[in-house]
Parts: structure tokens; C-alpha cells; sequence
């Protein structure tokens, strides 16, 4: 983050003077279209660290300033919100389709309501991209292949993200004794 500054301070010109891209009001109003975005009050300052972060990685760049600040925050503050809202929305229907495979594909039987179980919470424990990745090439059924290419990533990626998301199910299915 600090190189970043550094960089963005260079950028702009102003030597050693800013320090913060945004001023105390710009703050107050990118937390408020967060907020009245939706995003919880507990990811409030991620939010604005984002803007914050993203208006340095413009600047480092080499991209100028944007003409109104104020307005450009405030803009990618609402697009951040609708993405939280996409990947909460990606996350309940991932729990929900989990559950209804429980229900339908296992009707009896407690030992592979035991094992569901646990692979849905281990999904849950994965980091986003490994997670992803596993969903899309076990349960949508996809080639590696073609999970890189829609995620725009080298093959490579996708393999080492399964073998690493694999590996990680598999210890926390020995340790809760599942298998």
C-alpha cells in the first residue's frame, strides 16, 4: 500500500504533501452510498479502503486525476456495492443449490448427509477463487479447459487452485473423521 502512495504521490506531482487520496468529506459520502447501497456497517471501511485503493492504482497508472473526485469516488463506491450484492447472491444460491442436491440426490442414508455436510462446509472454509473453481469443475461439470477461459486465466491457474482446494477438503474430511 505504501509503494502504491508513493507511486500515486509521483504521479501527481506533490512530492511528500497529500498522504490520503480522499478528504475527510469525500470519505463521509463514499461510506454513505455504501451504506445506502446496502453494504453492512461492518465492511464500511473495507469499502472505502477499495475507493481508496483503486483512485491510487489510477494515479500509479498513470492515469490523471479524475476531474471531480467526489463524483468519481462516489461512483465506484456503487459499483462496489452492487458487486458485494452479486457475490452474496452468488453465495446463497450456492448454499442453496447444495442443499437442495442433499435433499434430492440423497434422499436416506446418514452417512452421505454426514459427508454433504462436510463438503459444504469445507466449500465454505475455501478461499473465493478456490471455491469457485471446485463448484465449476464438480458440481457444473466443466473442463478446466473451459473454467479458464471464462474466467480469463491461464489453465495452469485453474489446475493448481483445484489440486490446492482438493487437497484442503480432503485434510478437513480426515480431521472432522468424515472419511
Amino acid at each position: 500500500m505504501a509503494v502504491l502512495r508513493r507511486k500515486a504521490r509521483r504521479a501527481q506531482g506533490d512530492g511528500a504533501g497529500q498522504g490520503d487520496p480522499l478528504d475527510a468529506a469525500q470519505e463521509r459520502r463514499v461510506r454513505a452510498v455504501l451504506a445506502l447501497g446496502g453494504v453492512p456497517q461492518a465492511d464500511l471501511p473495507d469499502g472505502v479502503q477499495q475507493v481508496r485503493l483503486r483512485l491510487l492504482e489510477r494515479a500509479a497508472k498513470g492515469y490523471e486525476t479524475p476531474r471531480d473526485v467526489s463524483a468519481w469516488a462516489a461512483v465506484v463506491a456503487s459499483n462496489l456495492a452492487m458487486d458485494w450484492h452479486r457475490a452474496k447472491r452468488r453465495q446463497e444460491r450456492l448454499g442453496e443449490r447444495l442443499a437442495s442436491l442433499r435433499q434430492h440426490e440423497h434422499p436416506s442414508g446418514e452417512d452421505t448427509s454426514v459427508l454433504s455436510l462436510a463438503v459444504a462446509q469445507g466449500l465454505d472454509d475455501l478461499p473465493d477463487a478456490q471455491r469457485q473453481v471446485v463448484v465449476l469443475r464438480f458440481y457444473a461439470d466443466l473442463p478446466v479447459r473451459s473454467i479458464a477461459v471464462e474466467l480469463g486465466v491461464p489453465e495452469g491457474t485453474v489446475k493448481s487452485r483445484l489440486h490446492t482446494a482438493v487437497r484442503a477438503l480432503r485434510a478437513r474430511l480426515h480431521e472432522d473423521e468424515v472419511v
